[in-house]
């Protein structure tokens, strides 16, 4: 008919091959999320006098209206700087859309033993250990802290203040809603190979010295549960504290599940890195995680930060950042 025809598709090898046959292809953008150019980072910095940073050491609060153009979020971070001196700068949280900025409460604190190197991780830190802020959302690259930070500062709320009856660790089964399948052994054991990098950190964590040994504690305790997402759909979870690592793989419809099982007195951790993403039809842009922190940035229940700096290692930094 002579028209042109082009393909919408949000499978990239389909893309691919249409392309190498000589269809045009184009990825389904009404799905997005939020553009490239607008994704939320949960801070900002900010340039001021000198006089205002030590006013807000001295009393913790300091009025941000005239400040910034811009509009703030609820739980948003700012990083206040010194305008003839950068290096002199002070990590305070927005409390409210009017721009109250607020000291952190949690920002000297350190969680079962791990304490944080940078300015974001303070942030993330903070949302963590606040149970006002029932839902946290944390992306970044791989080895900025994402999993260990949020793994001790659950422990440090099951364990030693005892806020929650129990720490529940879960990860997608890539792709999610898929059975284990026909793995030799118990449910723990078809697990083990999906959570090892949940183990990794635990053991970490606890100073494990031998095999086995994670295991006898994680018994002794039973207030650590490290599970599939494929058995939570169907639960109403009450007095928990949630983690969802590698949240990037999950669909829109897929945390929105997970997020109305959330009972009474529980809060949820999502944790992710959208640039990994294994799911063969989501991108950085339409995925369950980027989904959650675009609708709830305007919301006093929900904080989120993305880590920047890599703490593993500077090799693992280089390739998070060139590979």
């Amino acid at each position: 008919s002579g028209r042109e025809v082009t393909l919408v598709s949000k499978d990239m090898l389909m893309r691919i091959k249409a392309d190498a046959i000589g269809l045009i292809a184009e990825d389904f953008l009404s799905e997005r999320a939020v553009n490239e150019d607008a994704i939320y980072n949960g801070f900002k910095e900010l340039y001021v006098n000198e006089d205002e940073i030590n006013l807000f050491f001295q009393t913790g609060e300091l009025d941000l209206q005239q400040q910034v153009a811009e509009a703030l979020h609820p739980n948003e971070f700012i990083i206040l700087k010194n305008r003839t001196n950068p290096s002199h700068s002070a990590i305070g949280m927005v409390r409210n859309q009017e721009g109250l900025l607020q000291k952190c409460r949690f920002q000297n604190e350190q969680a079962w033993g791990i304490r944080p190197r940078n300015a974001q991780q303070v942030m993330a830190l903070e949302l963590l250990l606040r149970r006002d802020i029932p839902l946290v959302t944390i992306a970044g690259k791989a080895g900025t802290g994402k999993t260990l930070l949020a793994l001790a500062a659950g422990l440090m709320q099951i364990e030693d203040f005892g806020f929650y009856k129990k720490l529940l660790v879960a990860r997608p089964v890539v792709p999610m809603g898929k059975d284990i399948g026909y793995l030799p052994g118990e449910k723990e054991e078809k697990l083990r190979p999906w959570m090892q990098p949940i183990y990794d950190n635990l053991e970490y964590l606890f100073d494990v010295k031998k095999p086995g040994e994670l295991d006898e504690i994680l018994s002794g305790i039973g207030s650590i549960q490290v599970e599939a997402l494929t058995y939570i759909r169907g639960r109403s979870i009450p007095e928990q504290l949630i983690l969802i690592d590698e949240a990037q793989n999950l669909t829109k419809h897929e945390v929105k599940t997970i997020l109305t099982r959330i009972g009474e007195g529980s809060k949820i951790v999502l944790l992710g890195d959208p640039h990994q993403i294994d799911h063969p039809y989501l991108d950085e842009y339409n995925n369950g995680l980027i989904h959650v922190v675009e609708k709830f940035k305007d919301q006093k229940l929900s904080g989120h930060v993305k880590l920047v700096k890599g703490e593993r290692s500077p090799l693992a930094q280089l390739a998070a950042d060139f590979l």
